[in-house]
């Protein structure tokens, strides 16, 4: 039991509507990560939920970005967070991935969650704080998921605790799940504390016996993030809720059956 929950109850299985498998950064190995055209993939290939990471601009726009850099995946350079939005929405974001995808922009979150209910896609948004940013991402995030989202909730993540806690402060009836690498000893006073409703972790340090554990104290298990069909299919048959993963193309329900 956790937070009184317990997996078999009939409110609880109501409140988690979410699909087993999730979209990697939208698109996966598949399109630019964060952008736009990782949605239309995500369709593509019957997707019904896409993991994302939001932060915030210089002026606190929250926008689709995974690191505290431009340099890797945007024509920008530098730290995101000294840039404004009107900024960073210059950017072209889909040229490093391949030609065909230059011209795509970074999505604001309303973009985002426009194409959400567009698409009728569930979404795990993961907090991204840059560096000393963490509470008030967190806050600025929930707060604008909370009044953004309508037919389906979203599930918020991180992991960062401060992040977290200040999501829970600002959007109580949002559910969280927390982030980790490796799950530590005292996973379950951390989740406990932040009222979680989901743990979520590297397959690579799953065991069949930590998601029995997880299950047992009344939360949701994802993983991530699973590129191997086989691996999938053994962390499903473990009782793992949610498997995010890069290979939209190999990874189905189909071959998880």
């Amino acid at each position: 039991m956790a937070n009184g929950i317990d997996v078999e109850d009939e409110d609880e299985t109501a409140r988690w509507r979410y699909p087993r498998l999730v979209a990697h950064r939208c698109g996966g190995k598949l399109a630019p990560e964060n952008t736009l055209a990782g949605f239309d993939v995500c369709v593509q290939h019957g997707y019904r939920m896409v993991e994302f990471d939001a932060k915030l601009s210089a002026d606190n726009q929250p926008f689709l970005l995974h690191d505290d850099t431009l340099d890797r995946t945007t024509s920008g350079c530098g730290a995101a967070a000294q840039h404004t939005w009107a900024q960073l929405s210059a950017l072209d974001a889909g040229s490093w991935f391949d030609h065909r995808f230059a011209g795509a922009r970074l999505p604001t979150l309303a973009d985002a969650a426009a194409r959400c209910e567009r698409d009728t896609l569930a979404a795990n948004i993961e907090i991204k704080p840059c560096s000393g940013r963490d509470a008030l991402t967190g806050e600025l995030v929930a707060t604008a998921a909370l009044s953004l989202w309508r037919s389906q909730t979203p599930l918020l993540s991180s992991f960062s605790y401060d992040a977290l806690a200040a999501a829970r402060k600002a959007a109580p009836s949002l559910p969280r799940g927390m982030l980790f690498d490796a799950v530590p000893h005292d996973w379950q006073r951390i989740v406990c504390e932040l009222e979680c409703v989901s743990l979520h972790a590297d397959h690579k340090h799953l065991t069949e016996r930590l998601v029995a554990e997880v299950r047992a104290a009344g939360l949701r298990v994802l993983a991530y993030t699973v590129n191997d069909v086989v691996r999938a299919r053994e962390l499903s048959q473990w009782g793992v809720d949610m498997i995010c993963t890069d290979r939209l193309d190999l990874i189905s329900e189909a071959a998880l059956r």
